[in-house]
């Protein structure tokens, strides 16, 4: 394997970077993307490599599952966002190896040395050692992911318009949603908007009283993570809204069709043409790779237990961002969530850091700010609980709609969401109705550099 220190051309465009340290960012999500753009400009040479060409703005997926948005909407070119700085290139492809002797990583059969490595390579979804249901009940982490929800969604919606037998239309006019959190939560309402409305008005046979969501989770109410007064009106307004809550379920099987939940009751037999899993979240498998080159440790989830300043032991040179770190150096002891604004915060402290090293400074410890979570439930109606505020209803709209057209990375995107979000408010007509895709495309997807036949 050819060793590659930084521009793949034999001579870097500016001369200048020849003796300039050089950063390695592995992901280019919240977290690695917030390196990249603090990176920019700066006395460093920045490698940013990704197996997708694109940052994914992961908290609108479910959109994007039932057709409020397009895939375009939630997603923005690398390459346009960061890689025309001139100390910034982009490379398309994943990382398979961590030599942390020699200070490389080994991506598209090639070697690429570092001064300074970044990993952020976030996460997946985890079905807890039952990965045979992920056929069956698809996640939402990519987005092939969600395209293959909305296609599963709009078939079941087509075939019941010509099926005749009544308990079949029901069937096909059902959703099972595992995974209580703020994901399983927007996903459910919004399932339930989509058919409820979407029924009546486009679809000539169907009923859609007989529209029915299920949303599944173990605990005793759905975003357990907020404060139980929001969970509490989040609970409210969805059962309002239809979706009917399966509290205090534990999952036993999943197949085409059909969900087993064990309750205090016994089991329960859930029957719908749809079923997602928004339950579980494991680290991506660089956490391991990491841990076996260097000698680090890794927790249940497969995160990255790191020091203060974000390192690994014994190795300075590295730093863990992102979902793939477990942070536990708060003044509580708890680790940061796997959210956007602690992404966001690590890796900017983390970038501002590197600086200040290598210019022989001092930079002040990382300090996390808790701005807050929040969830959206429904057309104009969300919960947030902003450092100690807590609001719902209208209020927690407005100021959830802000606070994601301010994490989104791209202007044209803003402007796009906005405008799709007031369209499907004043209509309630959603922009991207579209069938597409492959049958369980979302099974084993391969993404990364394709490598083409040679010329003879």
């Amino acid at each position: 394997m050819a060793r590659e220190r930084f521009f793949l051309e034999l001579e870097p465009p500016d001369q200048r970077l020849k003796t300039l340290p050089h950063v390695v960012i592995v992901g280019g999500g919240f977290a690695g993307l917030k390196a990249c753009h603090a990176l920019i400009n700066q006395p460093v040479r920045v490698t940013l490599v990704d197996k997708r060409n694109f940052n994914l703005f992961q908290p609108l997926l479910y959109q994007v599952a039932t057709g409020l948005v397009s895939e375009g909407d939630v997603a923005s070119p690398l390459r346009q966002m960061v890689g025309q700085a001139p100390n910034v290139q982009v490379l398309l492809g994943e990382v398979k190896e961590i030599d942390t002797q020699a200070n490389q990583i080994v991506f598209n059969d090639r070697q690429l040395a570092y001064d300074h490595l970044i990993l952020a390579a976030g996460s997946g979804s985890s079905y807890f050692g039952h990965d045979e249901w992920r056929e069956s009940a698809p996640p939402m982490k990519i987005l092939e992911h969600a395209d293959e929800i909305r296609r599963r969604v709009l078939l079941a919606l087509e075939e019941a318009e010509q099926t005749p037998d009544p308990a079949r239309r029901a069937f096909l006019q059902s959703a099972v949603v595992v995974g209580g959190g703020p994901s399983g939560c927007e996903l459910s309402g919004s399932l339930m908007e989509l058919m409820a409305h979407a029924l009546g008005r486009d679809f000539k046979q169907l009923d859609p009283r007989l529209c029915k969501v299920t949303l599944v989770d173990p605990g005793d109410r759905v975003l357990r993570a907020m404060d139980p007064s929001l969970s509490a009106a989040a609970g409210s307004y969805l059962q309002s809204a239809g979706v009917e809550l399966l509290l205090g379920g534990r999952v036993q099987t999943i197949e085409a069709g059909k969900v087993v939940v064990n309750t205090a009751d016994g089991p329960r037999n859930l029957e719908a043409a749809t079923i997602c899993w928004t339950a579980g979240v494991r680290a991506s498998h660089l956490g391991q790779v990491l841990a076996d080159a260097s000698g680090c440790t890794v927790d249940r989830g497969g995160r990255v237990l790191v020091e203060p300043d974000f390192s690994v032991p014994s190795h300075p040179e590295i730093r863990v961002i992102g979902d793939l770190c477990a942070y536990s150096h708060t003044a509580d002891g708890k680790p940061l969530p796997g959210m956007a604004g602690p992404a966001v915060q690590m890796g900017g402290w983390v970038a501002a850091d590197i600086v200040a090293q290598i210019q022989g400074r001092s930079h002040k410890a990382f300090a996390f700010t808790d701005f807050g979570t929040m969830a959206v439930l429904g057309p104009l109606h969300a919960v947030a609980d902003l450092r100690g505020l807590k609001v719902s209803g209208l209020p927690g709209w407005i100021l959830w709609g802000l606070a994601h057209l301010m994490f989104m990375p791209a202007n044209e995107n803003r402007l796009t969401l906005l405008t799709k979000w007031l369209w499907a408010i004043a209509t309630r007509q959603r922009a991207s109705m579209l069938i597409t895709g492959r049958p369980n495309q979302h099974l084993n997807v391969e993404v990364g550099l394709e490598h083409l036949p040679t010329a003879p």
